[in-house]
């Protein structure tokens, strides 16, 4: 069958990337998303390829960011929209193999070794996904080619923005064992300063290194750098199958006013979990576990989760459940400043579910109907536009519009 191919694709910049589509009047200047460009709070999550070349970098404080590059744009992040991108291309992705591993949500690596009798070669390939990348979503990608991922992950950061690069058999030698060690996955900042004690600095040095040593200096770990140093690895790209591309949807609200007893905080609770269930069904989720935060006037602050019986993106579900978190851990000492409900532990919406001996399947299919009939007006007469009768208890509270959403990617969470 001989090797095989695989692909990563890299979008570059991602979030800067996407945002410069949607505001055009920031052409040609530096932009980075991140953290509350008002107040100058937080990190660069990502800089454009303008603010990348005066120095600035992603990690970097925005304060930092801005002596380095004064003219520098901040733009908060949103999550929603990079994660409808994500998908977009995922799509794209998708009729080429089904063979796509995620790894964060701007870069997944495709097992295309079955689609090149019928789409061509891995370079055929990887220039259609780029060309269609950029005319079809107006985002560029890096993608690298070889016969192992890690090899592949190599390729996709050797050249940016827009380029691809294949390493095969012929060239690994004489392109990837020039580069320094810390270029390989899972070679961290304390992984490289090991390699250098030892004399390592290239990922050629590392292949060409002893494996015993290697193992008794980093344990099993010596033997898995080294063999990927040599592009030992046959780790298959694995089918996303039901594992959700983000790790949770929130949506949390400093109150217009002081929350004072059950109706009060059982309002705000309806209006953010109507929210976040609302954007699990938009992208095809649903949560196995439900968190709430809750922080009173005297600066009390505690988190809860409840895992719940089956996955649901059902609004009266996932209300119930933080609702009942809220009534278990919360003693009213204070009156409430703000509250928060998460969806967490996502999966796919069309994941195969054990049904309940004893639950009321016909029921749930209702209310998710009815959740879904209620979203479709939201989308075309607005937000106010229908209400649950609990909200006409209280005018001030119920005037909160919670259609505001935060969702966290994995690559918040892994490197």
């Amino acid at each position: 069958m001989g090797d095989r191919t695989i692909l990563h694709s890299d979008m570059n910049s991602f979030y800067a990337s996407v945002e410069m589509l949607h505001h055009p009047e920031f052409a040609g200047m530096p932009l980075a998303v991140g953290g509350d460009p008002e107040a100058r709070h937080g990190i660069v999550l990502t800089a454009n390829y303008i603010a990348k070349r005066k120095g600035v970098k992603t990690g970097m404080a925005l304060w930092q960011a801005k002596q380095i590059c004064p003219e520098i744009i901040f733009v908060p992040p949103r999550m929603d929209l990079y994660l409808r991108f994500s998908q977009m291309a995922r799509e794209i992705y998708s009729e080429y193999t089904d063979k796509i591993e995620p790894y964060g949500i701007d870069e997944a690596w495709l097992d295309v070794s079955a689609s090149r009798n019928l789409k061509g070669s891995g370079i055929t390939i990887a220039r259609e996904i780029s060309h269609r990348i950029k005319y079809e979503l107006g985002v560029t990608v890096s993608i690298g080619i070889s016969w192992n991922k890690i090899y592949a992950k190599l390729g996709s950061d050797y050249k940016k923005p827009d380029a691809i690069t294949e390493f095969n058999r012929e060239n690994y030698k004489s392109m990837i064992w020039q580069l320094p060690a810390s270029d390989l996955l899972y070679v961290g900042r304390q992984t490289r300063k090991k390699l250098q004690k030892l004399g390592i600095r290239t990922i050629g040095e590392l292949a060409e290194s002893d494996e015993a040593m290697l193992e008794s200096h980093f344990g099993k770990m010596g033997i898995v750098l080294w063999s990927f140093a040599n592009g030992w690895d046959d780790d298959p790209v694995c089918k996303d199958g039901y594992t959700a591309p983000v790790k949770s949807i929130g949506n949390s609200t400093t109150t217009p006013r002081d929350l004072e007893d059950d109706l009060d905080v059982w309002i705000i609770q309806m209006a953010l979990a109507e929210s976040v269930a609302a954007r699990l069904r938009k992208h095809g989720f649903k949560c196995k576990t439900i968190e709430i935060t809750v922080r009173d006037n005297g600066l009390f602050r505690f988190s809860r989760q409840k895992q719940l019986h089956h996955p649901t993106n059902i609004t009266d579900e996932i209300v119930t459940a933080a609702f009942q978190l809220f009534k278990d851990y919360y003693k009213w000492e204070h009156p409430i400043r703000s509250l928060g409900i998460r969806a967490v532990d996502l999966v796919l919406d069309d994941i195969p579910v054990q049904l309940e001996l004893f639950g009321n399947q016909e029921k749930q299919e209702k209310l998710e109907k009815m959740d879904r009939t209620v979203d479709e007006i939201r989308r075309r007469f607005g937000y106010f536009s229908i209400q649950r009768a609990v909200m006409y208890q209280d005018k001030v509270l119920s005037h909160l519009d919670a259609g505001t959403h935060t969702v966290h990617p994995h690559s918040y969470f892994h490197g």
